[in-house]
């Protein structure tokens, strides 16, 4: 008999995923964190979203674990997680989602919209100085599907795009850069940064006062990637400068982002909470019930994560 699935997240009650699966493959022992998961050695599949640290070693007879989210370091960050079969989700809608974030701060700051909002509430009549298209140079941080998406609507926009990741990649109309002895030279061409790495050891704190120092001065800062990517005392430094112009954060290394934070106060600082992209269980489910009907007839497992490069 199939083992039980075990949806851990405290976002939402799991009832459309319930639905979903059940309708693909049958009558399901689905259980959730929220109404209690029972017996925990029953449970052969996890659907998690920033479990507990230490939950997921309990589950005796756990054979997947799958993400939620396209990240994965939640998971990873668990000294105790289990050595078991890690994958993800790849979510086209969730995909979407992020690059229309990405599109919208980067038009939103492209056309000075913060300007003219101001001018309205002053009840000012005062055209701004216009910036070409072709002047607006994009760089997208991390080239996996969200980044590749996101650089190649940029680049039918006319916005001259490039992209930088750790590996080489290839995106047609936009001119890609790989590894640190490349960084400084994809940095110096970009007037918007929009960082969707994965958060790994290598990636963590890469935005800091050296990388800032490498941009154009007064260029826009968009993190939809982690918060554990920003350094956040460098990143304060560089607007209160002038280096960088201003940022849109969507992810924090605290979250929620504490009360006292000074990002809540900073005229230059645009904040959203964690919602550039949702998991949509339509989009995301189709790779979630590949895996599970692979998982239980013995074939290899899809978006399997390697925690060694952390994606």
């Amino acid at each position: 008999m199939a083992g039980a699935i075990a949806y851990i997240s405290r976002d939402t009650d799991g009832v459309a995923w319930n639905k979903i699966l059940t309708e693909a493959l049958g009558p399901l022992d689905f259980r959730t964190i929220a109404n209690g998961l029972g017996k925990t050695d029953d449970i052969e599949v996890a659907l998690a979203w920033k479990p507990e640290p230490g939950l997921l070693a309990t589950f005796k007879n756990l054979r997947m674990i799958v993400s939620l989210g396209m990240g994965v370091d939640h998971l990873l960050a668990d000294d105790k997680l289990p050595h078991v079969a890690i994958t993800r989700i790849m979510d086209d809608g969730l995909v979407g989602q992020m690059s229309e974030y990405a599109l919208y701060w980067g038009l939103w700051h492209h056309r000075d919209i913060e300007r003219y909002a101001a001018s309205q509430r002053a009840k000012k009549w005062k055209p701004e100085e216009f910036v070409d298209t072709i002047d607006r140079r994009i760089g997208i941080m991390g080239l996996g599907s969200i980044g590749q998406d996101t650089s190649r609507k940029f680049a039918a926009l006319g916005f001259p795009t490039a992209g930088w990741s750790r590996t080489a990649k290839t995106v047609p109309g936009v001119e890609t850069f790989h590894g640190r002895d490349s960084l400084a030279m994809f940095l110096g061409r970009t007037n918007i940064l929009v960082n969707v790495l994965p958060l790994t050891r290598e990636t963590r704190g890469l935005l800091d006062k050296t990388l800032f120092a490498a941009l154009p001065k007064g260029s826009f800062v968009i993190n939809m990637g982690r918060g554990g990517h920003v350094v956040d005392e460098d990143l304060l430094a560089a607007l209160n400068s002038g280096q960088i112009s201003g940022a849109a954060l969507d992810v924090f290394n605290v979250e929620p982002l504490p009360p006292n934070h000074p990002y809540w106060a900073h005229p230059k600082v645009h904040i959203t909470p964690h919602m550039a992209g949702y998991t949509n269980p339509r989009t995301a489910s189709p790779g979630v019930i590949e895996n599970i009907k692979r998982l239980r007839s013995g074939r290899e497992l899809i978006h399997r994560v390697d925690p060694k490069t952390g994606y």
